[in-house]
């Protein structure tokens, strides 16, 4: 499988976002067809140090053993010691210019929300664009305003070779909207993570 194609069904989960066991969901989401995992324990609820630490590393394990790409959200610490895959950036976290001469072979994603940050960012040195929130979202408490697909068709046409997933609001009923606006991938988190049947949902995506 070709790299844009492993991000095509993207899990961003933490133990905070969850009402069953996190292992048990992404066990589930891989055998339904997720494609790559991002460890986000942060927010209301989310477990610090150590146990932070222990899950990510169970889930780590899950994903190596099952080869889907394991990212770890803008925890540089975390991602050091859990030798991640790769790690997802935020705007406000540390710079990409920073993490690429620290890692100079590690996969990079950088999240963007707008034109601005488009310009702005580093394109030549990150491996993926996340792009929103698409839609309307209240998984992320501090989530910016909703940019709809016409900014992952903008990013398209001016990076086609870069690959780009969509984030935020994403669900069984509008993923469509967002892969035919030119997304590499769909990045999920309630989708999955609430889904009754999780493999029939991520069969959807």
């Amino acid at each position: 499988m070709k790299y844009p194609e492993r991000l095509r069904k993207y899990l961003v989960m933490g133990s905070q976002d969850c009402l069953r066991d996190p292992s048990f969901i992404l066990e589930e989401a891989i055998r339904g067809g997720v494609t790559a995992f991002q460890f986000r324990e942060k927010g209301k609820g989310s477990l610090t140090g150590i146990d932070k630490y222990h899950l990510g590393r169970k889930l780590r394990d899950i994903c190596w053993k099952n080869e889907v790409l394991f990212f770890v959200n803008d925890d540089f610490d975390l991602f050091g010691d859990l030798d991640a895959d790769g790690i997802h950036l935020g705007q406000e976290d540390m710079h990409v210019e920073e993490v690429r001469r620290a890692f100079p072979s590690t996969l990079i994603g950088l999240s963007i929300s707008d034109e601005r940050e488009l310009e702005k960012a580093p394109v030549t040195l990150v491996d993926y664009l996340g792009v929103g929130p698409v839609f309307s979202t209240s998984t992320k408490e501090d989530a910016n305003p909703v940019v709809g697909t016409d900014l992952i068709a903008h990013v398209k046409a001016v990076h086609p070779h870069l690959p780009l997933v969509g984030i935020g609001g994403i669900n069984e009923e509008n993923a469509h909207e967002v892969l035919s606006a030119g997304a590499d991938g769909v990045a999920v988190v309630s989708a999955i993570t609430l889904a009754e049947n999780i493999r029939n949902a991520v069969k959807s995506l």
